[in-house]
């Protein structure tokens, strides 16, 4: 693949390098990117512009995390609440020359209790991993958040993050599998077992599928596979259900965190390591320093026919770490509206008579 660069777009603190087909990928696949980055506070909607260049629109919210896509809208958890956004453009419509108008219609106050995942289920309901509580959540009438499941070696709700549950796959509509870095059920406990203590449970039964994982995130079912990435190696590939075994596709020069899919693709946030001892240890840390490459922040485009990275988005400056990353099916340019100026207030959709 050519190192040839796309054009850096570049502000004071931020800066996109798109590889030499990056936005040309974008085009055929009719897609957009969300990625959400809580180190740096920032959600990035990516598309083109009208002459094929990159469009890069943020905005800025307190630890923006999980990211979760329906049906003309996302949903977006920042550290108390949970955000949904509703595009209020028609097929056909711009504004600005956007195709997509996200707006903040609601928030839900959860408090902090360490969003991840986010999903909708068969019925548009959100289902979200609320980490801190070791468990599977949706959204309550009369409180922060309900339980909705939770791994069976955990005895009670307790804000005390004792596996760090991060990751949630669905399946026809419904949780199917999570991402667990331990199977511990003290405070903390994952923090001893980062290196080889991880596992993939199913729901609702919460039997292990998979065990032996380095810091598993992001599962996901696609064509009939359930892919995970597992970041403490930097390796992403797929479950064997029958083996119970990881098989990685490819290594990933960076903390692999996101991961969506479209047709044969898939789409992953990769982040630096944080100069923590969350990260000391790992294997990824060693494959780099073998490779003698150093950590990226960026979008990658993995073939999963071949495991190649035939496309790359480089994002520099003050963005060094991704949570989320997904997919805007069919919207070209989205933009979001933010509160820090009179646009929200004027931007009014009724909804029509049923």
């Amino acid at each position: 693949m050519s190192d040839q660069k796309q054009p850096a777009l570049k502000s004071p603190a931020l800066a996109f390098h798109g590889s030499r087909l990056f936005t040309s990928w974008l085009k055929e696949a009719e897609v957009s990117l969300a990625i959400t980055t809580y180190q740096a506070g920032k959600v990035f909607l990516i598309g083109l512009q009208p002459d094929g260049r990159l469009s890069v629109f943020e905005r800025t919210f307190e630890r923006p995390m999980g990211i979760g896509v329906g049906q003309g809208r996302f949903w977006m958890s920042s550290i108390h609440q949970l955000w949904r956004f509703e595009d209020f453009l028609g097929a056909g419509e711009t504004r600005d020359g956007y195709d997509g108008l996200y707006v903040p219609v609601t928030g839900h106050t959860t408090g902090d209790i360490d969003m991840h995942d986010i999903h909708e289920d068969a019925a548009g309901k959100p289902i979200f991993v609320a980490t801190r509580f070791n468990c599977l959540a949706t959204l309550a009438e009369r409180g922060s958040f309900r339980e909705v499941w939770r791994p069976p070696f955990i005895d009670r709700l307790a804000a005390e993050d004792r596996c760090h549950l991060n990751g949630l796959a669905m399946k026809d509509g419904q949780p199917a599998y999570v991402t667990c870095l331990s199977r511990t059920n003290v405070f903390e406990g994952w923090r001893e077992k980062r290196r080889d203590g991880g596992v993939v449970l199913e729901v609702p039964s919460g039997e292990v599928v998979a065990s032996g994982l380095s810091m598993p995130h992001s599962p996901r079912v696609h064509q009939g596979t359930l892919w995970m990435l597992q970041a403490g190696t930097g390796e992403f590939g797929r479950i064997d259900l029958a083996a119970g075994k990881f098989e990685p596709i490819c290594f990933l020069p960076g903390f692999a965190r996101g991961l969506a899919f479209v047709g044969n693709y898939a789409v992953i946030g990769l982040s630096q390591p944080r100069e923590n001892r969350t990260f000391d240890g790992l294997v990824l840390n060693e494959r780099l320093k073998a490779e003698g490459v150093n950590a990226q922040c960026a979008v990658c485009v993995v073939n999963l026919r071949t495991g190649d990275i035939e496309h790359r988005l480089e994002i520099g400056g003050i963005v060094t770490e991704i949570y989320d990353v997904n997919l805007l099916a069919g919207v070209i340019r989205p933009m979001a509206l933010g509160f820090r100026n009179e646009e929200i207030r004027f931007t009014i959709k009724p909804e029509a008579l049923q």
